[in-house]
């Protein structure tokens, strides 16, 4: 086995003027797929696939991979929609990853720089995920061919991040062990602008996903309400509960609810309730003092009201940590590859934008970001105050079983609120385009220095065992009869599908899905 490895690293090295043309040659092959991006990209915007549910998403990407030759795995970890395509054999093995899944009622007409939904209430790309599985198909299909041409040995491995909206599989990947026997993952999340975070997550937390049921007992609720037992008012007294107590909470800490049952109609009792939280913070330990409070408030909600109350798990992530050296070598790809070029057009719709969202109009990014240095997190409880607060990505899981990096790729615009209509308006617009480009280039890049340097795959391994967990060590949220929540977003999604097909992308037909909506870029009123 060690004879072997040194073999194949021996024969994969290569000079730095070597691999300095061989990156220009890879940024060359991605150049000459910008239709693919654009076609890739604007088919998975049009298909807008809630988590779980991401099935002509996951068709498409799939069946593009086994055209390019990589063996498919389908329904990874008991999830209908995950998969991992694998090309090639041997050391390294480089897990490329990103998302695939969008947001409840984000629909949303691209190109237009202001509210405009293709379908009321229907799912949209507000969160730009239909980007980043075409930013590493274009990476691995320039790699790949390289590798074919100047004999590399090492495995390519990429998968899509189903449900990561819901926190809702990654985990479950990990239990899974799709990363065992992996030395790499480069995951990729679209941004506003290039760049890589090296240590620790910048403005990340870790988080579980908890559903509440109340049991009750019903009742006519004006001519015999002594006789009911309210599920509803349970719900309610846990939600004020939770309202009180954030004031006795460390001020990083973030608590969120949905009630997504609230009964059946007001005069009856209502029998049977139903609220849905997110508790995050910045460690494990914390994420687990705020779920022991929840259930102990679900609890003494059950008893003041006497109902019953069961819980279930929905999703979980860890606060991410990154590879510093990857990180590191990554960002000498970023400065190599540039910002994109941006048009008139492009620069004016993101104004226009940020002027309709009364922020800054400072446009689109015209200058790469300094790699920020790793941050130690404060180990301070007395203060009170924690992490900063943020959000929550369940790569961060998959980042504590294997050394990992998440490069962010200029597919939106600055100033949108996340989550929203707003950052759904450039991702299928030539901003999106360029974007991916600039991060399959890059992505390339990075592949192709793990596969030719193995003293890079070292120094990712001696950080993550020496420094990153050293003192931290995995331990899951998921408990052993957990599963995954695959029934989530089934409802939404037949009631939308049947209108979002006839708005489905046919790149047969038309140049651009701008083109097929009959909206003229850089015109709006």
């Amino acid at each position: 086995m060690f004879v072997i490895a040194l073999t194949a690293s021996a024969q994969n090295r290569m000079t730095p003027e070597r691999a300095a043309g061989i990156k220009a040659d890879l940024a060359g092959q991605i150049d000459a797929m910008k239709k693919q991006a654009q076609v890739m990209n604007d088919t998975v915007f049009s298909f807008g696939e809630l988590g779980f549910q991401e099935f002509e998403t996951s068709k498409y990407l799939t069946g593009l991979l086994e055209k390019e030759g990589f063996q498919i795995e389908r329904g990874v970890a008991g999830i209908p929609t995950a998969f991992v395509a694998t090309w090639g054999q041997g050391k390294p093995v480089i897990a490329l990853g990103s998302d695939i899944d969008d947001i409840p009622q984000a629909s949303q007409k691209p190109g237009i720089p202001y509210h405009a939904p293709m379908i009321e209430g229907a799912p949209g790309h507000g969160e730009g995920h239909n980007s980043g599985m075409p930013l590493n198909i274009l990476a691995a299909m320039a790699v790949k061919k390289v590798m074919e041409r100047e004999h590399l040995t090492g495995t390519l491995k990429l998968w899509p991040g189903i449900a990561e909206e819901l926190l809702g599989t990654k985990a479950y990947y990990v239990r899974a062990g799709l990363f065992k026997d992996v030395d790499i993952v480069l995951f990729a999340h679209v941004g506003d602008n290039l760049r890589v975070t090296a240590g620790p997550g910048d403005r990340t937390t870790g988080l579980v996903s908890v559903e509440y049921t109340f049991k009750g007992e019903t009742a006519h609720a004006a001519g015999a309400p002594w006789r009911g037992r309210s599920a509803l008012d349970a719900v309610e007294l846990m939600d004020t509960g939770w309202n009180f107590r954030r004031e006795h909470i460390r001020v990083g800490s973030r608590v969120h609810y949905v009630i997504t049952n609230g009964g059946d109609q007001p005069n009856v009792v209502p029998s049977n309730a139903t609220v849905w939280y997110y508790y995050r913070e910045a460690d494990y330990q914390h994420v687990m003092n705020l779920w022991k409070i929840g259930d102990d408030m679900a609890q003494a909600a059950a008893l003041m009201t006497g109902t019953t109350v069961t819980s279930r798990l929905l999703g979980s992530a860890w606060p991410g940590h990154f590879s510093v050296p990857i990180a590191e070598d990554m960002y000498q790809n970023i400065t190599k590859v540039g910002l994109p070029q941006w048009s008139a057009q492009d620069q004016a719709l993101a104004k226009a934008l940020q002027h309709d969202l009364k922020v800054p109009e400072r446009g689109l990014a015209i200058k790469i970001p300094e790699l920020k240095k790793p941050q130690p997190l404060s180990e301070d409880d007395d203060n009170g105050i924690g992490g900063v607060g943020g959000g929550s990505d369940d790569i961060g899981d998959i980042s504590w079983v294997v050394p990992t990096v998440t490069l962010n790729y200029p597919s939106n615009i600055p100033g949108g609120p996340g989550h929203n209509w707003a950052n759904a308006i450039s991702m299928a617009t030539p901003i999106a385009h360029k974007g991916v480009v600039a991060g399959a280039k890059v992505q390339a890049m990075t592949i192709l220095d793990i596969l030719t340097r193995p003293e890079l795959v070292d120094k990712a391994w001696d950080y993550f065992r020496n420094v990153q967990t050293k003192d931290t060590k995995y331990q899951t949220f998921l408990r052993p009869d957990d599963k995954p929540a695959i029934w989530l977003n089934e409802k939404i999604m037949e009631k939308y599908r049947p209108q979002m097909k006839a708005l489905y992308y046919d790149p047969s037909k038309y140049d651009t899905y701008l083109d097929q909506l009959g909206i003229k870029y850089g015109e709006w009123k």
